[in-house]
C-alpha cells in the first residue's frame, strides 16, 4: 500500500469521518424503516423525517436526478440515498474535523 494513502487512512481525521457517515446510513435507514412501515399510524411521513435524510435528499435532488430519470426501482434508488447520506456526513465531518485541529495553528501564526 503507498505510504500517503496508508497514513490517511490510519489518520483519525479518516477513522472519525467514516464512522459519522456509518452512523448517519444507521440513522438514516431507521428513519425511513419507521417512515416506510409507520405511514398510516403517522398520516404521513415520520415527523422529522426530512431532518434525518436531509444529506442523502440533497445527492439524490442535485446528483442522481439528474443522471437518472426519477423511474429507478425502490432498492436501487434506496441504495442511492444511502451512498449519498454517508458522502456527504463523512465529507463534511472531514472537513470539520480538519478546520478544528488547523485553527489554533492559525490563531497562534495571526498574533
Amino acid at each position: 500500500m503507498n505510504y500517503r494513502l496508508k497514513h490517511i487512512v490510519q489518520s483519525a481525521t479518516f477513522k472519525m469521518s467514516v464512522f459519522a457517515g456509518i452512523i448517519a446510513v444507521i440513522i438514516g435507514l431507521i428513519a425511513f424503516t419507521l417512515s416506510w412501515n409507520l405511514w398510516d399510524v403517522w398520516g404521513g411521513p415520520l415527523p422529522g423525517y426530512k431532518v434525518y435524510l436531509f444529506p442523502g435528499n440533497l445527492t439524490l435532488i442535485y446528483i442522481w436526478h439528474p443522471l437518472f430519470t426519477e423511474e429507478v426501482n425502490f432498492w436501487p434508488k434506496l441504495g442511492l440515498l444511502m451512498l449519498g447520506q454517508f458522502g456527504v456526513v463523512a465529507g463534511l465531518t472531514a472537513l470539520l474535523m480538519k478546520a478544528i485541529t488547523r485553527l489554533p495553528q492559525t490563531l497562534k501564526s495571526r498574533t
